[in-house]
């Protein structure tokens, strides 16, 4: 089994060669006098030695034994606790949060590299961290001034973990059809009552007090998500004086016995007329709680992004220490019995192809975090408000596309393998099976791609998509004259256009037929993520192609020639994908039920 080892080249390479997010902060007052090129570079080197050092060397043990519950506590696997407190001492828990609480105040463009290295070495043990980290931001951009002073510091420190309690078992989408309650009391504080499944660390022993983030409807709420309001809702009562007080009236009933993520507990909650206090305003409850969710979203397509580099690691790996058969065009290693795997041309298309999305994939999630930077920091109200509207219609492509592909990568990885990929020793099952569950939480990708298409592109009229494909536009017309692309412009040019008259063959479609948006969502996104993924790839060549000179290592020309494997074997899926989308909703909803 290989051993993860975080990619800290791969990541200073997009960060700093292809982004140059240096530059980017330093454009923003707010920001440059937070971090500084050096800051930056040493917390990425100290997150690769936590993560490869610290945490991933508990990946599979969380597996084996995962976490186990006892008349409603929760016990994690060996090392957890103290691989926790780990995050907590280096102040992981509070990268990119608010400085007024204890946050360190970290640009995104910096966290999602954390990030990335976090869920890579361990996605159960990872999940912790994030969820706290979302409900920060919810609590820091919804909650009154008193909720944040007492809550927040703790929550940044790690201290405290948060968890958001969103389905119920009768429903998980539609979350308007909810029946947990909150009673108003008199001292301005709630009962809330109801259960909710699913709760991703709602239960542990590794902070002293979890902190729950919970949808529920008062007694004159609307009909429908307009009457769902958020209530912060504490494992334990928080004292005037900030110690702890009571144990509040809520209790972990179960934890889900799941397919992957096993060292990470899933928890059914009971709450049984819980304290809890509210979160924004009344009956705007999830407009409060997508600030979390849209965190999380973008999350947890870098946990894609993190089991396909995981998974890349370790088939790269075997496919140079495996041998099988003779190269086609005669022995590579005569003195041997046979020849490594990574002769074949089919294993290395495998490979290329894991390492066409990967690296892709990695500028992609630095893209997005790039806007977010600007939608927060940025002084520029007309940049402010295109960071906002580029963050809209991106998120749910991160999310999906991401994610998809990440599980793909996984099962790619496994068939390098073989049979080897089967079995538990050497950990690529557990990736696929782990990765399977980035499809499906915080929104699943079906809801992923109608949200992209029908509310972001068709519900603002294509606007949202003009402020990508103006980015990409403008990038092709600026790098005309540059040598290093002269392969690369006219495909991502025709890419460009072939996404652009789909999205507005859609826009046609939708307006005399309501099916259209959620028939061409699928493909839709596919399309999109392929075209940004090549928008990437020129980007990484223009980055690299002037340092492949003398390039003994062969970093820079490798992104090169993984450009032209991605622009010659992977890009052109997105010709299939337009005529599928073009062919419109007829053959998908002809069907009478009984011909199913």
């Amino acid at each position: 089994m290989a051993d993860y080892k975080a990619p800290l080249q791969e990541i200073r390479f997009v960060m700093n060669e292809v982004f140059d997010a240096p530059s980017l902060w330093a454009s923003m007052p707010r920001l440059a006098e937070r971090v500084d090129p050096d800051t930056a570079d040493a917390i990425v080197e100290e997150a690769g030695k936590v993560t490869t050092n610290v945490i991933a060397p508990l990946n599979r043990e969380g597996d084996e034994q995962g976490c186990q519950w006892n008349n409603g506590d929760v016990t994690t696997p060996d090392g957890y606790r103290e691989a926790y407190q780990t995050i907590v001492e280096g102040g992981w828990n509070g990268l990119g949060g608010n400085p007024d609480f204890g946050g360190m105040g970290m640009p995104k463009t910096l966290v999602v590299q954390f990030e990335e290295m976090l869920q890579a070495s361990n996605m159960a043990l990872g999940l912790a961290p994030m969820l706290t980290a979302g409900a920060c931001l919810a609590l820091d951009a919804h909650g009154s001034e008193a909720l944040k002073e007492k809550y927040l510091p703790n929550l940044y420190s790690g201290v405290w973990s948060g968890s958001m309690d969103l389905t119920e078992p009768h429903c998980g989408t539609d979350l308007g059809i909810m029946r947990s309650k909150a009673e108003p009391q008199d001292d301005g504080s709630y009962r809330i009552s109801g259960t909710k499944i699913f709760i991703t660390w709602g239960e542990h022993d590794m902070a002293e007090n979890i902190i729950h983030f919970v949808l529920a409807k008062l007694p004159d709420a609307p009909k429908g998500p307009k009457g769902i309001s958020l209530f912060l809702v504490p494992k334990f009562l928080v004292n005037d004086d900030g110690s702890l007080g009571e144990r509040n009236e809520f209790s972990c009933g179960s934890l889900e016995k799941k397919m992957g993520i096993k060292g990470s507990a899933t928890c059914v909650m009971n709450f049984d007329g819980a304290k809890g206090w509210l979160v924004g305003e009344e009956n705007k409850g999830l407009a409060a709680m997508f600030t979390m969710m849209n965190y999380e979203r973008l999350g947890v397509g870098i946990q894609g992004l993190a089991a396909a580099e995981a998974s890349l690691q370790s088939a790269r790996d075997y496919a140079f220490e495996r041998i099988q058969s003779r190269a086609p065009s005669g022995a590579r290693n005569p003195d041997k019995a046979a020849d490594p795997l990574v002769v074949h041309p089919d294993v290395r298309r495998m490979l290329l192809t894991m390492k066409g999305y990967v690296e892709g994939g990695r500028a992609f999630s630095t893209y997005v975090g790039q806007w977010l930077d600007v939608a927060k920091f940025s002084d520029n109200d007309e940049d402010r408000k295109r960071a906002e509207g580029l963050v809209a219609l991106l998120t749910p492509v991160a999310k999906a596309f991401l994610t998809d592909r990440g599980f793909d990568m996984c099962v790619v990885g496994q068939q390098v393998f073989g049979g080897h990929g089967y079995i538990r020793e050497w950990g690529q099952e557990q990736l696929v099976r782990d990765a399977r569950i980035t499809q499906i939480y915080e929104g699943a990708n079906g809801i992923q791609a109608l949200d992209l298409m029908a509310r972001k592109v068709v519900g603002s009229q294509g606007k949202l998509y003009e402020l990508f494909a103006e980015d990409m536009a403008s990038f092709i017309e600026k790098e005309q004259a540059n040598p290093a692309l002269e392969p690369f412009l006219s495909p991502l040019a025709a890419a460009l256009e072939r996404l652009s008259d789909v999205t507005e063959h859609v826009l046609e479609q939708a307006k005399d037929d309501p099916n259209a948006p959620g028939a061409a969502s699928a493909d839709y996104t596919n399309l999109f993520g392929m075209t940004a993924l090549a928008f990437m790839w020129a980007k990484i060549v223009v980055a690299a192609a002037p340092r492949t000179e003398g390039d003994s290592s062969g970093f820079y020309t490798g992104k090169l020639k993984t450009a032209r494997f991605y622009f010659q074997r992977m890009l052109p899926q997105t010709v299939s994908l337009a005529e599928s989308i073009r062919s419109g909703s007829g053959s998908m909803m002809e069907h009478a039920d009984n011909e199913f």
